[in-house]
């Protein structure tokens, strides 16, 4: 989604019950779950949670009921979201988080140990293939991707565009979705390796990686909260300057607020 695309999302997350739809070209309407995304987290996101190691980067993080789950469970943490809103109610929440887009530079490049594509943003930039690719940049030696996909095996690319419930509407900008066979093709495409996948109800994950690893899914040994890996802020310095470790989580913050998001 395209940062001017996104006024009503915006305002969507300052009310209750806002029954935003994303509309597409032939005339379908997909309802947001802004309820789910503004709450807090259900089961099938605990199950996400617990496949989750430090650092992770929360890529489309919304409201940030992930991002800050992951904080309040001392695993360094943060979101990134092209909606000034949502950023703002994460910080609030006490996680750190950036206006930004996945696309754009991002601190900690090749420094992630998780990098989440929850919600349905597997369909962020309409290209799939280019989004993973992207994704699979960001990630340290032994990092993971854990991908959401949409319920059942719908594959398209599409011009869509955000409708409130009284009419308004935004610009058109180019989404995806992809549900989990689709997905896995796409992961493969993008040289990367599964690593496993499940189901949780109606919602599916993907868990993969770089190929030429091999990473343990939860119940295997963790590493410990001292051994958390380095993030690099390409944002301030050169990278060989460039390291923050993350112990507390006060560097992910200051990192966040010197970023200028």
């Amino acid at each position: 989604m395209m940062a001017g695309a996104i006024a009503l999302y915006d305002e969507a997350l300052g009310e209750q019950a806002a029954a935003l739809v994303l509309r597409t070209a032939d005339g379908r309407s997909l309802p947001l779950q802004m309820s789910r995304w503004c709450g807090a987290p259900d089961s099938a996101d605990e199950e996400l949670l617990r496949q989750c190691r430090g650092p992770v980067l929360d890529v489309g993080c919304g409201p940030g009921r992930l991002t800050v789950a992951l904080t309040e469970r001392g695993i360094p943490a943060l979101g990134v979201d092209i909606s000034r809103v949502a950023v703002a109610r994460v910080r609030r929440a006490g996680a750190p988080a950036l206006h930004r887009s996945v696309f754009d530079p991002l601190p900690g490049q090749g420094r992630w140990a998780t990098v989440l594509l929850a919600d349905g943003n597997i369909g962020i930039g309409g290209m799939p293939a280019r989004l993973l690719c992207r994704c699979a940049q960001l990630l340290a030696p032994g990092g993971r991707l854990l991908i959401e996909a949409e319920p059942g095996n719908v594959d398209e690319q599409m011009s869509a565009w955000l409708e409130h419930p009284d009419g308004r509407h935004g610009p058109h900008f180019p989404w995806a979705r992809m549900g989990a066979v689709p997905l896995l093709r796409a992961v493969a495409d993008a040289g990367l390796h599964l690593m496993g996948q499940w189901r949780h109800g109606d919602r599916a994950f993907v868990c993969a990686a770089p190929r030429q690893q091999r990473l343990p899914l939860e119940g295997d040994e963790r590493p410990s909260a001292e051994s958390a890996a380095c993030v690099k802020n390409e944002d301030q310095s050169p990278p060989e300057r460039s390291r923050l470790t993350l112990h507390p989580h006060g560097d992910l913050t200051r990192l966040a607020s010197q970023s200028g998001g």
